[in-house]
């Protein structure tokens, strides 16, 4: 299959540093570096403009997202898009485990 045929995206978006007084959030991130930014990674079947817009609605959204999300960070994940469900599904969590080790404060679904 080639690859204008795959739909699924990778995205990270941008939190507010505040996320950090979420206790959950603050607890799933002990090695964050303070300055370095917060950020949710996810997947999607849709364009993540569109899933990004549907989060801040509170339509299937992440929590953080909805009121954390100032935007999304293409230049973190642009280039591996788009790709076939199961390599998102994997690139979703290896994006996450990469930006978490240089200290990143992450979250994922």
């Amino acid at each position: 299959m080639s690859r204008r045929h795959h739909h699924h995206h990778v995205y990270v978006v941008e939190l507010s540093p505040d996320v950090m007084y979420e206790p959950r959030f603050k607890k799933a991130n002990p090695d964050y570096i303070p300055g370095k930014p917060c950020v949710y990674v996810g997947m999607t079947g849709l364009d993540p403009d569109q899933r990004f817009d549907k989060h801040k609605a509170g339509i299937q959204s992440n929590k953080y997202v909805e009121k954390f999300g100032l935007r999304l960070l293409p230049e973190l994940y642009a280039v591996y898009n788009p790709m076939p469900y199961q390599a998102a599904c994997e690139m979703e969590v290896e994006l996450g485990i990469g930006l978490r080790e240089a200290g990143y404060g992450v979250w994922q679904a």
